[in-house]
């Protein structure tokens, strides 16, 4: 299903939202078919980015209450998410309950600290940026809002 046939279909059911923005995007690409399903299942409820990307990409940070769709690698739609909550904090402050949210790996702080490093030193080299424990990241959280009934 494409991008515009899934929000219209979420639109139909929820006509609030007809004319809202929303964005849609994948999990990169080397996990994006793994998380949208993890997503979709509802077993990942969160994602973190890095905040220096935000300001190299001249891009907005997500806000409570902005609706996208997921995307699996072949950029076909997989669900429809409102963010329910954003924060900012350091590297090394990230708790537990967002690595458990997140939904990757055992769930735990310690699989999350070793995934995320490495990803985001990759990205932060990628544009010439160094990865340090202090670096802000985005913890976003969110809820699958279409489809509902049982996958």
């Amino acid at each position: 299903m494409t991008v515009v046939e899934m929000w219209e279909q979420f639109c139909k059911l929820n006509p609030k939202c007809t004319g809202m923005d929303y964005d849609a995007w994948s999990y990169g690409t080397e996990n994006a078919d793994e998380l949208s399903a993890l997503t979709l299942y509802g077993l990942k409820r969160a994602t973190s980015s890095a905040f220096p990307m935000y300001i190299y990409e001249n891009i907005d940070l997500p806000k409570a209450g902005e609706y996208s769709v997921v995307l699996d690698s072949d950029e076909n739609a997989v669900c429809i998410i409102c963010t329910t909550d954003v924060k900012i904090i350091p590297y090394h402050q990230v708790e537990s309950l967002h690595a458990f949210l997140e939904g990757e790996g055992d769930r735990s702080l310690n699989y999350w600290r070793i995934e995320h490093q490495r990803f985001f030193t990759e990205e932060l080299e990628r544009v010439g940026q160094v990865f340090t424990e202090d670096m802000l990241v985005v913890c976003e959280e969110f809820e699958v809002v279409y489809p509902l009934e049982e996958v």
